[in-house]
Order: structure tokens, then C-alpha cells, then sequence
């Protein structure tokens, strides 16, 4: 059995722990060495993979140090990435054992040219491509991240989100703004103002749930639609997408 746990870093990152019962621990988008070094030292675990989904230094500034720590980690990550770091560079559809779980790389990239995710049996760990409703912000690839998210809402129904940053709340409040009459936002949101309140990581979410809350995931609803009705002249799902992402760089 795999079990995961969120490490916090700077203001708003996790770092994702996931930990089987051989106490072994594979840590994803290290940007900050120091909490995983001392989480690893308190529970005695034995550091067996890191993995990163793309190259900003908020992801990968702590590896050096881990490795440093940790010698001979196999560090994967995206073949194409500027980062020097990776050991065990991945493409899009390849597939690995990963404390004895089979791990499927899934390219993504929009965020960046590079952003890779990973799905490890049911988990999905998604960096900063796929927000708990919402989508990262389209620094090198933006035209081509319409398409990364329709290739991850097609996962299955129970498959866990575990993104990198805790955005969950703002992106609530966008997402009502968007769509104020859909009750599954409204609901979800007073639950993770709850959460939020009481310092509770908002994460993970389940696919399930975004396709219902997650207007980046809704480009193809009509109330999605009208919303932007201002702001585009033709009502293709991509022209849809690219209303609401400069809508929300701006909320």
C-alpha cells in the first residue's frame, strides 16, 4: 500500500511524500531540501526516487541538496528539460516501476514547454498544469495546454489530483465567478473556506470532482460559454479557454 503526504514549502507549495510500508519514499518537485530532509530523518525513510514535472527552481532547487544527502537517487523527470539534474529522463507515454507500482508519464505541456505529470495507479501528480479548479498560468506553451487538460479530465472518474501549490481557495472564488448558479462550486467552496481556516491542505481532489467545479475543464458548458460571451467572438472551446485564462490572470 502507498500512502502520500504533503510537505509545505515557501508560501504555498507541497512537495509530495509517497511512502510504501518498506518505509522506502519517493518525493516529487523538491524546490526546498530542508523540510524533506528533516520529514525523511523523523519517519526513518529511505529516499528511493525523486520526480519532477518541470523545470522552475520552485520544483527543483532542493535536489542537488537531496541528492547530496542521498547519493545515487535516480531523479526523473522530462527529457526535454533545461533542467541538468535529471538521472532518468522520461517522454510522454512511458511507463516504470515505481516503488513496485507501475508509473505512466503523461505530457503536458502549456505551463511550461517541458511539464510532464505522472499517474501512479490512481494518483495523479500534476505539478502546475491542473489546479484543484483551476490550470496553471501559460508561460511556454500556451497554445498547446487546451490539450494537456483534455487529456487529463479523460482520466478516470477516481483518479486523485495532487498539484503543487495551494490555490484551491482563490481559484473557487474565480470559478463562482464564472459559473455563480452551479451549486457543486458553491458547496465546495464553503467547505475549503472551512478547511482553509483551519490550516487543512485543500488536496487531493478526484477528477470526479473538477470536471464539475474546474471551469478550465468546462470550456464545452454553456453557461462556461456565456461567461466570456464579451471577450470572444466565436465559441470554440479553445477561444473559450484562452478567455478564461486571461480572465483569470487578471481576477
Amino acid at each position: 500500500m502507498l500512502s502520500v503526504t504533503a510537505i509545505p514549502a515557501f508560501s504555498d507549495n507541497y512537495i509530495w511524500l509517497i511512502e510504501n510500508d518498506r518505509k522506502q519514499a519517493v518525493i516529487v518537485d523538491p524546490g526546498d531540501a530542508a523540510p524533506v530532509l528533516e520529514f525523511l530523518e523523523h519517519q526513518r525513510l529511505q529516499l528511493a526516487a525523486i520526480l519532477v514535472t518541470h523545470h522552475h527552481h520552485d520544483h527543483t532547487d532542493g535536489i542537488a541538496a537531496l541528492v547530496a544527502q542521498h547519493p545515487n537517487t535516480p531523479v526523473y523527470g522530462p527529457a526535454n528539460s533545461p533542467f541538468l539534474g535529471i538521472t532518468h529522463p522520461l517522454e510522454d507515454g512511458d511507463r516504470f516501476k515505481l516503488l513496485n507500482h507501475q508509473c505512466q508519464v503523461i505530457a503536458t505541456p502549456g505551463h511550461t514547454q517541458d511539464h510532464i505529470c505522472y499517474l501512479l495507479g490512481h494518483r495523479l501528480f500534476c505539478g502546475d498544469t491542473l489546479f484543484s479548479a483551476g490550470c496553471g498560468r501559460l508561460f511556454e506553451a500556451p497554445d498547446a495546454m487546451y490539450d494537456s487538460l483534455l487529456k487529463l479530465k479523460a482520466l478516470h472518474d477516481d483518479t486523485a489530483i495532487y498539484c503543487a501549490h495551494e490555490y484551491t481557495l482563490s481559484n473557487l472564488r474565480f470559478a463562482q465567478a464564472v459559473e455563480p448558479n452551479n451549486l457543486a462550486i458553491r458547496n465546495h467552496l464553503e467547505k475549503i473556506s472551512q478547511w482553509r481556516q483551519n490550516n487543512r491542505c485543500s488536496l487531493p481532489s478526484s477528477m470526479a470532482l473538477e470536471r464539475e467545479i474546474n471551469p478550465f475543464l468546462r470550456c464545452d458548458i454553456a453557461a462556461v460559454h456565456t461567461a466570456v460571451s464579451d471577450s470572444v467572438s466565436k465559441f470554440d472551446e479553445q477561444s473559450v479557454f484562452r478567455a478564461l485564462r486571461h480572465w483569470k490572470d487578471v481576477f
